[in-house]
């Protein structure tokens, strides 16, 4: 099994096959326009141009399960991600990524990639980590995602490599990029 097993709709309605993507190297994420992490928008589109023509692809799914940061239409979210960030990778329709009607792809992420806990030596991890403990301390159980922005980093034959929690920034992730580029 890989994530080319998987089927999504994009945030324009069309529903295509991810295997469409394979060979390529991924970077799978949930996103949020409301967030404090939404600002990695910005970084992701950085690292989107600095690598698509090596053969990376970041695959953005909006989801409102987290605080409800992600309230607005798929064609809102496409239009402030655009004009806010200037996004040119592909975004997907808006998608649950927990619980029992998480979209089966991430199922599989978080089965594949098991939630490692956040780095609390570092001031976000710190924050989130004491937010959800006390605020939403079910969200901590398990390997689903935690929280908006967790990255999945994909090789190009469709196999999970390697899980960022939110508060890791995209930059974060170059080193592992350019190994499977």
């Amino acid at each position: 099994m890989s994530v080319y097993t998987f089927e999504a709709e994009k945030i324009n309605g069309e529903a295509v096959s991810l295997e469409q993507y394979k060979g390529k190297v991924l970077i799978i994420v949930n996103t949020a326009s409301k967030c404090g992490f939404t600002p990695q928008y910005s970084d992701l589109q950085k690292i989107y141009e600095q690598y698509k023509d090596q053969g990376l692809e970041i695959l953005g799914f909006p989801s409102n399960q987290f605080g409800e940061q992600e309230p607005g239409s798929n064609s809102d979210v496409q239009s402030f991600c655009q004009i806010n960030y200037g996004v040119t990778f592909p975004l997907f329709a808006k998608t649950d990524v927990r619980e029992d009607s998480a979209h089966p792809l991430f199922s599989y992420l978080t089965e594949q990639a098991p939630f490692q806990g956040f780095n609390v030596s570092e001031p976000s991890g710190k924050m989130l980590n004491a937010f959800l403990s006390e605020k939403l301390p079910q969200l901590l159980e398990g390997d689903s995602i935690k929280w908006n922005f967790t990255k999945f980093l994909v090789d190009r034959e469709g196999r999970v490599v390697k899980r960022f929690e939110s508060t890791q920034e995209p930059n974060d992730m170059k080193a592992d990029i350019e190994k499977l580029l």
